[in-house]
């Protein structure tokens, strides 16, 4: 197998590659001890038997530029088909600002042909290509260099048999005329608001126990300083302090960096320095902070008049619909959206787009009470009224 480890031999594949209508994209990365995912090595392949038509590209490597891969993902000729392609898409555009166009994810296109709810890469192997993987290298550090000849070829796997796992959902996905229900779903993976992460909105993953706007102003101060440190130091969050030390700290509001001394759960590098002075203003500003600037947690879900009985026939509505379609029942809606629905709420994904073809337009018909529920045998079957 070949590693490419200079930006004329990347050119090179990328010109070869870009004579064929798609190419299989992989990436390994590292993010543990960063905020954002550290690229080590990207594995790419055009159509064609065994690794003859596919190589290893090395972007540690020194004088690389990744250039004509950028190129290639620019070229709306060649289809770039990724498994579960949202970290790889994210290390691209945070990095380079270049989405892959047109895009092709197996695992959405696998969910749309019925292969259930976030179907592994291995399944897909093991179903379409009647083969199985070698797990040995799993947990590999790709930063590290040589790689042995072990772990490339469980690298190039995730390329080479990603060929025909391709090929396959792409014909059946051409047989049942559902090319537009994936092209909906990867709208969503190639628009630059899924990878921007706002300090300001930071807040909104805290979990905590209480809803008084008083506490939320810190907490939005605090997660707020800890996102923006986070991503200028290029640290993970929770190297900066995790989510419980700053519950205690909303809750204890320190004032001082003895103050910082005294907590429990607070990282003892995070009670010095630029990430304690961070705090301690963090912590001010969300005490100071107006009544009017306060944030609010959006608790109108909770209030809703939900119908259970309305709710419970959409979910048998549901099974059914997925069932005789042959869809994982998540990707149309989840249980708490079908409340939603029961109780009046319309602006539900499952009630647009293709998810309306399969089951939204009959659940409205459904709560209008246009329509009924019979079983008849083993299937549910709709009834006019």
């Amino acid at each position: 197998m070949k590693t490419l480890t200079t930006t004329q031999e990347l050119a090179e594949f990328c010109q070869t590659a870009a004579a064929h209508p798609y190419v299989t994209v992989d990436t390994e990365f590292l993010r543990e001890r960063t905020y954002y995912s550290r690229l080590c090595l990207i594995q790419l392949a055009y159509p064609g038997e065994g690794d003859e038509t596919a190589v290893l590209v090395d972007p540690l490597a020194e004088g690389l530029s990744l250039e004509p891969l950028l190129d290639l993902f620019r070229n709306k000729n060649v289809v770039k088909v990724f498994h579960a392609a949202r970290q790889d898409l994210e290390i691209f555009w945070v990095e380079s600002g270049v989405f892959p166009i047109p895009l092709f994810d197996t695992q959405v296109a696998a969910m749309v042909c019925g292969f259930g709810e976030q179907v592994g890469y291995e399944t897909l192997v093991r179903k379409i290509c009647k083969q199985g993987l070698d797990k040995t290298s799993r947990f590999t550090d790709w930063s590290r260099r040589p790689l042995s000849e072990a772990q490339k070829t469980y690298a190039l796997a995730d390329v080479t048999h990603l060929r025909r796992i391709y090929e396959h959902l792409a014909a059946e996905l051409a047989k049942s005329g559902r090319q537009h229900w994936v092209a909906e779903e990867l709208q969503i993976l190639t628009d630059p608001a899924t990878y921007d992460i706002r300090p300001e909105e930071a807040w909104r993953r805290i979990k905590t126990r209480t809803s008084s706007a008083k506490f939320l102003a810190v907490v939005r101060e605090l997660a707020q300083f800890r996102e923006a440190y986070a991503q200028e130091n290029n640290v993970p969050r929770n190297r900066v302090f995790k989510d419980d030390a700053l519950i205690e700290m909303a809750s204890t509001k320190p004032k001082t960096p003895a103050d910082l001394g005294g907590s429990r759960l607070l990282l003892r590098e995070a009670r010095k320095g630029v990430i304690a002075e961070g705090i301690l203003a963090a912590v001010k500003r969300g005490v100071n902070c107006p009544p009017d600037r306060m944030p609010r947690l959006d608790n109108s879900r909770d209030k809703l008049q939900v119908n259970p009985a309305l709710a419970d026939l959409l979910r048998v509505l549901l099974k059914s619909k997925t069932e005789s379609a042959g869809v994982a029942a998540k990707l149309i809606a989840t249980s708490s959206e079908l409340d939603q629905i029961a109780a009046g709420e319309r602006s539900v994904a499952a009630l647009s787009g293709w998810r309306y073809e399969v089951f939204g337009e009959d659940a409205l018909r459904l709560c209008d009470g246009k329509i009924a529920l019979s079983a008849k045998g083993q299937a549910v079957q709709v009834v006019p009224l």
